[in-house]
């Protein structure tokens, strides 16, 4: 699909800022740097071809020029642009060599670290956490906003965007606004739904965790929906 034929709203540059850039996946960051797809191929696909050359994100960082010309769409300016983006990531964001990687299997961690996507906020969004093998955290990707509930929060969508990143497993974060992060019955069918799909596919999903400002709530320590 074209970028002209996407919903405006859904459209990575209209997103940019509608939500933020921290709110956008890797792919819509990419798509926002590649600028166009090609005749036979879509911009988001193009990101999507480029994502799965590697195995994880990180890997990005020393993609070089003659493997971007490897990938069909790519030409040279394409590729110069990229790689240009990604000298400039690496000088601005230097990274310690041999680094840990960290590993996300905490939920007090992961509240900790991404309560900021949620600060003030006056309606609900809903992310899914995406891991490869190690757990080790492949994307991050705020699939749903407003109120959550199995109309507006739709499995397939989840376990696509699984498929398309290879994830080998899957954490739910919403928000509740009022501050109050007991799970409603709505959040406790739907986490029986969505924790008995990914156990039939093949692609769990280890914890759905419900946060505010200041509390969260972890299903897969509080629950004994995650305990079977």
């Amino acid at each position: 699909m074209k970028i002209k034929n996407i919903p405006k709203e859904e459209r990575p540059r209209e997103r940019f800022l509608e939500v933020g850039k921290e709110h956008l996946s890797d792919s819509e960051l990419l798509s926002i740097i590649l600028k166009t797809g090609t005749k036979d191929k879509s911009v988001k696909e193009l990101s999507y071809e480029i994502l799965n050359s590697v195995d994880n994100i990180s890997e990005l960082k020393d993609i070089n020029y003659n493997k971007l010309l490897n990938i069909k769409g790519i030409g040279k300016v394409k590729a110069i642009e990229l790689e240009a983006s990604i000298e400039l990531g690496k000088r601005i964001f230097l990274e310690k060599k041999n680094k840990t990687k960290e590993k996300w299997t905490n939920p007090e961690n992961i509240f900790l670290n991404n309560k900021y996507l949620f600060k003030g906020l006056k309606q609900e969004k809903f992310y899914c956490f995406y891991f490869n093998n190690n757990q080790e955290l492949i994307e991050r990707k705020l699939l749903f906003m407003g109120t959550i509930n199995r109309s507006s929060v739709h499995p397939r969508e989840i376990f696509k965007e699984a498929y398309l990143r290879s994830a080998a497993s899957i954490i739910c974060i919403h928000n509740h606004p009022s501050g109050n992060t007991n799970p409603s019955k709505e959040d406790i069918r739907f986490t029986k739904a969505i924790k008995e799909i990914g156990d039939t596919f093949g692609i769990p999903v280890l914890d759905h965790i419900i946060i505010s400002d200041n509390s969260y709530y972890s299903f897969y320590e509080q629950s004994d929906i995650f305990l079977c």
